[in-house]
């Protein structure tokens, strides 16, 4: 077993003989528990006709187990004064039980058991599917879902970043139990995933409970590829959708690299100047920004009441991804004239960069975000399974490092290399009329 010490505090990291990745999280003053176990398997692992295989499977694996039969799982959480939840990202799906710290072994048992023996039959299944179809129907109401989707599909046409975490519809619909029990029996098992245990407990013992529970699975978990590679963009990428709404929007796409590209550190930054999140430094990274007076492009949009919302947000990926911003014109106001001054705003921080006084507010801005992001087990398991999920245990302080010492210079290069009109995709909406009601 090897200690380091991390930005949370130490993590005690080892790996079973069938492959599952442990990192235990003693936190002496905490009175909770957080166990979260991470797969590396996403919609990007996905093919044609098995898009939202992993969604699904994020669902089914809260419908039983033998030692944790249907609704178990839940009321064994909530009995002990817990809570527990999940999420299916491009990269990854993710599984999140706290409890108080004397339960600690309720969530260990049940991840245990549902890792290699969740239930997948075909009358569990059917009755999933209405639930996830009734989720994709939920999304679609939603203008920004709608966009967002047509946006990268636009710019994706090989690479499987292309479809959402949902799945299409038709694959939704045409989804069986065998097929997909064949994708958890291939992708969810030891070998492909890393188990997060942070809070009060003494790490000797937890460790004995973790080889006892997990060590006798079987070997299973294939680590998944992509074998894609979505070519250069030739030439501006458009669409326009049309449906109920208040005022027309805009969402703009340019491609990125990966996180582990030397350019992450200026590109993070560039996100902070314009739509003033600090992303990966912010708790949990995830989930579109709010409103930031100081940023570049409330500034410049929604402080002259050109626009009620404008945003940037840049989701670093294991694989080239996009960086978006997201402008909604306020009443009266064309999305021409948005575009006129997006655009000015894109070629002046191109041109320029940040000022000294904006880059020492993000700067500080990020040091204090860093200080938060190991507040309380739930936060530090979130982000000790994160950052395994990308590399080395000192990634994170590299890529802290380098947000910190990155010059304007490289943020101006970034956002130059970044805004070009040839690699842009953009999808514009505009709400329709309500059609009159009936006396």
């Amino acid at each position: 077993m090897a200690t380091a010490v991390g930005p949370g505090g130490p993590v005690e990291a080892f790996r079973l003989g069938n492959g599952l990745r442990v990192l235990l999280a003693p936190r002496p003053g905490a009175s909770t528990v957080s166990v979260w176990v991470w797969y590396r398997v996403g919609s990007k692992n996905e093919w044609p006709g098995a898009t939202g295989a992993s969604h699904w499977v994020e669902h089914m694996m809260f419908n039983g187990s033998p030692r944790f039969p249907k609704g178990v799982i839940d009321r064994a959480v909530m009995d002990v004064g817990g809570q527990l939840n999940a999420f299916t990202d491009v990269d990854f799906t993710a599984y999140l039980t706290t409890v108080p710290a004397e339960h600690a072994m309720v969530p260990i048992r049940i991840e245990a058991d549902r890792m290699t023996r969740a239930r997948m039959t075909e009358a569990e299944v059917e009755r999933e599917r209405s639930i996830v179809l009734s989720e994709r129907d939920g999304n679609e109401n939603w203008p920004e879902f709608r966009a967002d989707e047509e946006l990268y599909e636009l710019a994706f046409r090989h690479h499987p970043y292309r479809w959402d975490p949902l799945g299409f519809r038709s694959d939704i619909e045409r989804m069986d139990a065998r097929r997909l029990a064949d994708y958890y029996r291939r992708f969810y098992g030891p070998r492909n995933a890393t188990l997060v245990v942070v809070g009060r407990f003494e790490p000797r013992r937890l460790a004995r409970e973790v080889r006892r529970r997990f060590g006798g699975l079987p070997a299973t978990g294939e680590r998944p590829g992509v074998g894609s590679v979505e070519p250069p963009q030739r030439g501006e990428r458009s669409a326009t959708l049309t449906g109920p709404g208040t005022t027309p929007f805009l969402m703009a796409g340019y491609r990125t690299p990966g996180i582990r590209d030397p350019q992450t550190p200026a590109l993070l930054l560039l996100d902070t100047l314009l739509g003033g999140e600090t992303r990966l430094f912010s708790g949990s990274g995830w989930g579109r920004g709010g409103e930031h007076p100081s940023a570049r492009l409330y500034r410049s949009l929604v402080e002259p009441g050109l626009a009620v919302r404008a945003s940037s947000e840049w989701r670093p990926r294991e694989h080239p991804g996009l960086f978006v911003l997201h402008v909604q014109a306020a009443s009266g106001v064309t999305l021409s004239r948005v575009e006129e001054v997006l655009a000015e705003e894109m070629r002046r921080v191109a041109a320029e960069g940040p000022t000294p006084r904006e880059l020492a507010e993000i700067r500080e801005k990020i040091r204090a975000s860093a200080r938060l992001a190991y507040e309380g087990p739930t936060r530090t398991a979130f982000r000790l399974g994160y950052f395994a999920q990308l590399g080395d245990p000192g990634f994170e302080s590299r890529l802290l490092r380098g947000l910190l010492r990155t010059p304007a210079r490289a943020i101006r290069d970034a956002a130059a290399r970044l805004f070009r009109p040839d690699s842009r995709v953009v999808v514009r909406y505009l709400p329709t009329p309500e059609a009159p009601r009936a006396r």
